[in-house]
């Protein structure tokens, strides 16, 4: 990728919602009432060091459309270095997907679509570079939540000129009805979710990606730069597993099976991703993608095809009466070593994939993952504590600190969705980096719309890197209705709780920048100052340093 100087790279970026020129269409345009039309924007994604997946969707059509694809080097397609012909349909949602194959690595190119003169609007993407890279800029993003507000950190994201790519973390829609999470702010500001009730047939599921793809500030982000997702539990259902989901009720939403293969789907027809291999199944989706000599980004999936199911605290507490009782369930159950997070297949690629990089020599390892993997312990919160931040009782807040005191009094995790839930898989995952010789991670997370800045151990002590937690988009933090001073005290609650948690904010929205060199990592918490119109600025919330010290990583 290109080399960033470092520089503030705040200044002059929007604060009133002007989109940038990228998002703007280069050619003549139908009325929206005039037949066909991009209604959708245009996006692009997994790319390699000789290709990049291209995608967008045709509005307005009934039967087969054909149409025309262009890559240039030139926003004015003045050097076009490939081209050819799409055909979509009903089928697949006259959702569009091309892989041009054969582009020089690392090359920087513009792309758009046509259905006779009628152009998307411009995209600008690139491929994988190879050889020596000198510096690597991402945005990590989570958590995107229409209902609770404007996608103002999407468009920081398109602005910020140290991006080269985005990399979400999942969370990317939600799948509530108005009645769900987020409907009472979905109705005040006008963004209800679409179709207007919990989604769980295929048809629902298109109708939702289409509703954040026509989002003017979502089309921003994907039409600058190109997307590597995964995904966590909301593209399908909150909390899934295997055979299951919590937000999953078979006698009145049907087979899970069924739900879980549409949301799939849904998603491999919306974005911008690579089909599964011949005789692949989509659920199946972890990636090892190389930056040159700089850089391994290797993505997990923990969510849909190796998870067990979680465990829930309503279940245990009445039972956690004394110390044996408690040694008992972190004993038998939270430690049982059957429980697993990735299936036998993802692992044995992550091994693989990291294996590689050790022996490429990268200087980085970066690991794509949905749930916090930092231990994450539930704090001792008194009384007088609740009352001195102003949590006062009847919120919703107030009776989740006091339902769960016990588990700070015996110090057991807050959130058992989170490898907290797992720790025997997550050892073994420990177990399977050290193996490689990989005990340098830099573990991406997203899920608790809250930023982290945490450090890593196994359970012997021995140091397995750092983890960078990213805020929602939108999807409020846990402190979100709190003061700020009231806040920053219960983010220091939950810090002193956890040793391997060295800071945390559950106040702010927005996105992390992690910019590589090969000597140092430099990480910005980037918010946004509003999400409730599109009258925002952005702004700094922390910004730290990583680098290598002998086998590990440590801020500095």
């Amino acid at each position: 990728m290109s080399k960033i100087r470092r520089r503030s790279v705040l200044k002059g970026m929007s604060a009133t919602a002007v989109l940038p020129v990228i998002g703007c269409a280069s050619g003549p345009e139908a009325p929206a009432d005039a037949g066909l039309r991009f209604a959708h924007g245009v996006a692009s994604g997994d790319p390699d060091q000789d290709s990049v997946v291209l995608w967008t969707r045709v509005s307005g059509a009934s039967g087969t459309v054909l149409g025309q694809w262009q890559v240039a080097t030139d926003a004015h397609f003045s050097a076009v270095v490939a081209e050819g012909d799409f055909s979509t349909d009903a089928a697949r949602d006259w959702t569009v997907k091309v892989v041009p194959q054969g582009l020089p690595a690392g090359g920087s190119f513009y792309y758009r679509f046509n259905v006779g003169d009628v152009y998307s609007m411009p995209g600008r993407t690139r491929t994988l570079p190879t050889g020596h890279v000198a510096s690597l800029g991402i945005a990590i993003a989570s958590c995107s939540n229409i209902p609770f507000g404007y996608f103002n950190a999407y468009e920081t994201i398109a602005l910020d000129p140290a991006v080269d790519l985005v990399l979400h973390l999942g969370d990317y829609i939600y799948e509530y009805g108005p009645d769900g999470y987020g409907g009472k702010s979905g109705v005040a500001l006008g963004r209800e979710h679409l179709p207007r009730k919990e989604i769980v047939s295929l048809d629902d599921y298109r109708q939702r990606h289409g509703q954040y793809k026509a989002d003017p500030q979502s089309q921003a982000m994907h039409s600058n730069h190109p997307l590597i997702a995964i995904w966590d539990d909301h593209e399908s259902t909150n909390n899934p597993w295997t055979d299951g989901a919590e937000n999953h009720q078979p006698e009145t939403e049907g087979d899970w099976n069924r739900r879980r293969d549409d949301s799939l789907q849904a998603y491999y027809e919306w974005m911008p991703v690579r089909e599964p291999g011949k005789g692949g199944s989509r659920a199946d989706y972890w990636r090892h993608l190389r930056f040159g000599d700089l850089a391994s980004l290797i993505t997990l999936e923990t969510r849909l095809t190796g998870r067990d199911e979680q465990l829930d605290y309503e279940d245990h507490l009445e039972r956690l009466k004394t110390e044996d009782d408690v040694h008992r369930f972190y004993r038998e159950d939270l430690w049982d070593p059957e429980r697993e997070m990735m299936s036998a297949e993802g692992k044995a690629f992550t091994a693989a994939a990291l294996a590689e990089s050790v022996e490429a020599g990268r200087p980085w390892r970066i690991i794509g993952n949905q749930v916090l993997m930092a231990r994450w312990l539930a704090p001792k919160i008194s009384e007088q504590q609740l009352a001195e931040m102003g949590v006062e009782p009847g919120t919703g807040l107030y009776d989740y600190a006091t339902r769960f005191r016990p588990l700070g009094e015996a110090g057991l995790p807050l959130n058992l969705d989170a490898w907290d839930g797992y720790p025997h898989a997550r050892e073994a995952f420990y177990g399977m980096a050290s193996a490689t010789g990989a005990t340098d991670l830099l573990v991406l997370t997203g899920d608790t719309h809250a930023s982290w800045q945490n450090q890593l151990f196994d359970a012997r002590g021995k140091a397995m890197g750092l983890e960078l937690g990213t805020t929602g988009i939108t999807s409020p933090g846990p402190f979100s209705d709190l003061g700020q001073e009231e806040a920053q005290a219960m983010n220091q609650l939950l810090a002193d709780a956890s040793p391997e948690v060295l800071w945390t904010e559950g106040q702010s929205n927005g996105y992390v920048r992690l910019v590589l060199n090969h000597s140092e990592a430099t990480v910005d918490y980037v918010g946004v100052s509003n999400i409730k119109s599109r009258e925002y600025k952005p702004f700094s919330l922390r910004q730290t340093r990583i680098r290598k010290s002998g086998d590990t990583l440590i801020y500095t």
